[in-house]
């Protein structure tokens, strides 16, 4: 790998456009209903939504396949769906943003998940969903886990992203053999995590979780607040697990990167926040694409940062928009 770090901002984000991103994960629907509330039903002491918009978009893992084809990199998503209408929606929609299906498998064991959202007034006022989340099969996982080593090889993957929504895609095995895998081809590995698999990236390059997430990963409770017990747990998992950049994100409080190169909160900016959906898939895109560059830690959870912010100004989970992260990047002369 070439080192960026002495590149402009605008030369790293050109570079964005050379690089390959593979990404496995728990892919879904993202519906939005939207509406007014003019009236409490009579029925119950809820707001009636008359709804006025129907939208689907892709959502979990394919979003954030939509935000490195938003930063100008190619996407490759490896995924199982279930043979559905959702799965024919899923597919109609990877045609209309041009990605490729050829890393997603049908199961007739499971349904596509899909998130009904229902908006009014730009708040979020239910959230249904429809999923399976138990492990999919080990058939499934090894017909999965041949597609990704096919794809990796073909496409000459920079980078892999595991993006885990705990809805059954991404299992143990399956890390384990595509972990091997990539430490072989010299391919590093960035991890979006959630509980199940928390212990299970050993070895991954790039290891990003919320501070809810990593305090119940670690089935341990600090003060976050504390910089020193921070650094502690941070310092802890970083050696038990081989991790080379721990990056947490600290909601409105921004971003703590932990590497031998540095320890730091990276603060949040101010923003008028509409929506934090997709935040954290926004996130690993960005740093996973600094990390394919090998950009320094501290450069990564400084873009990655003010790119998470961004996309929660914006209503419903939307991809990063790239030309107005860099007008910021330059703006704030990060």
């Amino acid at each position: 790998m070439q080192q960026y770090n002495k590149l402009t901002m605008q030369q790293i984000f050109k570079s964005f456009s050379n690089l390959n991103v593979l990404i496995i994960g728990d892919v879904m629907i993202d519906a939005y209903m939207w509406g007014n509330v003019n009236r409490i039903s009579p029925e119950a002491p809820v707001p009636i939504v008359a709804i006025t918009k129907k939208e689907n978009r892709l959502g979990g893992a394919a979003n954030v396949a939509l935000n490195i084809q938003a930063m100008g990199a190619n996407p490759i998503l490896c995924s199982i769906v279930g043979n559905d209408d959702g799965c024919k929606l899923f597919f109609d929609l990877l045609k209309k943003q041009k990605l490729s299906s050829e890393g997603i498998i049908k199961s007739k064991k499971r349904i596509t998940t899909v998130k009904t959202r229902v908006i009014a007034g730009n708040h979020q006022m239910l959230r249904v969903d429809e999923e399976i989340d138990t492990f999919v099969s080990s058939e499934e996982i090894k017909a999965l886990s041949n597609q990704i080593k096919k794809l990796i090889l073909s496409k000459k993957a920079d980078v892999i992203i595991f993006e885990d929504y705990d809805k059954g895609c991404i299992t143990p095995e399956l890390i384990k053999n595509i972990v091997a895998f990539a430490e072989q081809k010299n391919i590093p590995i960035a991890v979006d995590p959630k509980k199940k698999n928390f212990m299970c990236y050993n070895g991954a390059a790039l290891f990003k979780p919320n501070l809810k997430e990593l305090k119940e990963g670690l089935k341990l409770d600090f003060d976050h607040n504390n910089i020193k017990e921070l650094e502690k747990a941070a310092a802890d998992f970083i050696k038990k697990q081989n991790i080379k950049t721990l990056l947490i994100t600290l909601s409105e409080k921004g971003i703590y990167t932990h590497s031998a190169e540095n320890k730091a909160v990276i603060p949040a900016h101010i923003r008028n926040i509409s929506d934090v959906s997709g935040a954290g898939d926004t996130v690993i895109s960005v740093a996973a694409l600094c990390l394919a560059l090998n950009i320094s830690p501290l450069i990564t959870a400084a873009i990655a940062n003010l790119a998470g912010g961004l996309v929660c100004e914006k209503v419903g989970v939307v991809p990063i928009d790239k030309k107005q992260l860099l007008d910021e990047i330059i703006r704030l002369k990060l």
